[in-house]
């Protein structure tokens, strides 16, 4: 289990440290040198885990969509919303985030399929409002597939102007924004006065949900203690 733990953690430092260096400079001029300097690895253990550079920025690209997960909530439309801005705080800092942006919006190279970027938020995204129409709270007349492709091309957008102006600093402001014009044109009218479209609250989720990250390694730390 130790061993398994290992390659796990290696595995995130890897990805970790390619995301940086692609955020920093891109796909077609990030090297695979440059990325194990930063990471502090060998050849033998980038190679383990990947096999290419295309390989390292794909799984940078799926990484990204796996780690937005918010907590459960009664109404689904308040993870939608919850999901989309601890995204857009987690944008200013996070080299997962940043790398993965760059990745799936970069223009001008032709190496790297950057189409499963956008074909993973949108599954992700119409799962979610899959699950909230079941729940009765869009509207019936929505067409949920295009109403996804609308959001994650936009929030595409988004933080590529906001990156611009200020560093992605006021993407939050920006997306909440983005929600009060288009929410109510797919909410159920008595949903959509119950949801909480503050920009803070971004920050607000994603410390808890650090915070709970850290609980659970701390746990799962004495757990292998107690075990050996």
């Amino acid at each position: 289990m130790a061993q398994q733990d290992r390659a796990i953690r290696t595995r995130r430092l890897i990805l970790e440290a390619a995301a940086s260096v692609f955020d920093e400079q891109g796909y077609d001029r990030a090297t695979i040198a440059e990325v194990l300097e930063r990471a502090g690895m060998t050849k033998g253990a980038l190679y383990f885990h990947f096999a290419s550079k295309e390989q390292l920025a794909l799984a940078v690209l799926e990484e990204q969509v796996l780690d937005i997960a918010v907590e459960p909530q009664k109404i689904k439309l308040q993870e939608f919303v919850d999901s989309g801005q601890v995204l857009a705080f987690r944008l200013r800092s996070d080299p997962i985030q940043r790398g993965a942006a760059r990745l799936a919006v970069e223009q001008g190279s032709n190496h790297l399929d950057r189409k499963q970027s956008m074909l993973s938020w949108t599954r992700f995204v119409v799962g979610m409002l899959n699950e909230a129409r079941d729940r009765g709270e869009i509207l019936d007349s929505i067409v949920v597939q295009e109403s996804a492709e609308l959001f994650v091309g936009a929030f595409a957008g988004l933080q590529m102007m906001s990156q611009a102006l200020t560093n992605r600093a006021d993407l939050n402001r920006r997306l909440t924004i983005f929600f009060q014009h288009t929410l109510p044109s797919i909410a159920v009218p008595a949903i959509l006065a119950r949801l909480n479209l503050d920009a803070e609250r971004g920050a607000q989720l994603d410390a808890a949900l650090q915070g709970k990250a850290l609980a659970n390694a701390e746990a799962d730390a004495d757990a292998g203690v107690v075990a050996d």
